[in-house]
């Protein structure tokens, strides 16, 4: 008997039973995926209906606009739809007693999930590349429309994470980073042209804060090419000519979302080679690879609970556990990602603490289950 355990314990992947399980995963996950991809883009249409009426924006803008959001809401759900389809899946083997007529022959509750983790490892790696292809593309033009046909703003042009460049009357002004918070630009410079679009001076400003109505410079300098090709520097009071508000630079101002990881990457780099603070970006950018490991994840806490206690005929408790469980992940995520772009965690643990702690919930369940 020992001898047999031992056997189906290491029993080959691929075989009758693991294509069992993972036939039945796939139906029921393609179903949830579709589910809850549907309630999550009603219940963001319904949440963004009061400003889309405002806007006039017609029927074909609309659709355009949720078409191209539609990949990042299934890149947010695929976790949730990991979850149900392993607690479904595992929960109907176990209520047919077909979990414990495989479990009476000594296969392991460990090695019936096999397929069921390897399914969702390929998910997170697949997760991954979805968010580094589909996702950034589809999100730009996303919020392009939403910025430019539905809020009606003005386009900026955006080179990089924070990179802003204005065309203004008679000069382009380029800002190296706007902080939303402190309603802050960082590294303004402003080149006034003539009308022949040649180069009349520069003017460098630090920062500049919103005051009650307009942008206030602090610490101007003013750079101004003479006729004979020389640079003549004075300290300048001039205002800085951007009439864009903060409400307007924080909604034209692009997401983590619509950078793949590598793009942002190559970003914060830049940033902190000219010494702007990129701790928001660096925890967006841990999360990029955390995030996606969340099926993995998923199918740890789940298991335990759909085999042992639909065993137990107790389906709502073992429904509420696993969802609580899940829920409790989202909002440890938020709390420490808050904590990471506020600067109160390192970019690292704020992402990773989340990923970490449940893997740790996940394992000890799924090792103590026999």
């Amino acid at each position: 008997m020992i001898q047999t355990r031992a056997q189906h314990r290491m029993m080959p992947l691929g075989g009758i039973l693991d294509r069992y399980v993972s036939g039945g995963f796939l139906r029921i996950f393609g179903l949830s995926l579709a589910v809850i991809t549907g309630l999550y883009v009603t219940a963001d249409f319904f949440e963004c209906i009061g400003s889309l009426l405002e806007s006039g924006a017609s029927l074909s803008t609309i659709l355009r606009y949720f078409i191209f959001k539609a990949p990042l809401l299934i890149s947010r759900v695929v976790g949730f739809a990991t979850l149900f389809s392993t607690l479904f899946c595992l929960s109907l083997l176990a209520r047919s007693q077909e979990i414990t007529a495989i479990r009476s022959n000594g296969v392991s509750v460990q090695r019936i999930a096999l397929p069921l983790l390897v399914i969702s490892l390929c998910l997170s790696g697949l997760t991954f590349y979805w968010n580094e292809t589909l996702v950034p593309i589809f999100s730009r033009n996303a919020q392009q429309i939403y910025r430019t046909e539905i809020k009606q703003k003005r386009q900026l042009s955006l080179f990089g994470t924070r990179n802003i460049w204005i065309r203004g009357d008679g000069s382009f002004i380029n800002i190296d980073s706007f902080d939303p918070k402190a309603n802050t630009l960082r590294g303004i410079t402003v080149f006034t042209l003539n009308r022949d679009f040649s180069l009349r001076s520069l003017i460098e400003i630090p920062d500049a804060h919103w005051g009650a109505s307009n942008w206030e410079p602090k610490g101007a300098v003013e750079w101004e090419l003479r006729p004979d090709g020389k640079l003549s520097r004075t300290d300048s009071l001039a205002n800085i000519p951007i009439t864009e508000t903060p409400a307007d630079l924080k909604s034209l101002a692009r997401d983590a979302d619509e950078y793949s990881y590598y793009e942002l990457q190559k970003q914060v780099g830049e940033m902190k080679s000219k010494g702007i603070d990129t701790t928001a970006l660096e925890v967006d950018l841990q999360n990029k690879l955390a995030i996606p490991l969340v099926s993995l994840l998923m199918v740890l806490l789940a298991t335990p609970f759909a085999i042992k206690r639909q065993t137990s005929n107790n389906v709502s408790l073992s429904f509420g556990i696993t969802m609580a469980i899940a829920f409790g992940y989202w909002v440890l995520n938020a709390f420490c990602i808050s904590l990471g772009r506020s600067g109160a965690l390192p970019p690292l643990p704020a992402a990773w603490i989340p990923n970490l702690i449940f893997s740790l919930i996940g394992l000890y369940f799924f090792t103590a289950e026999e």
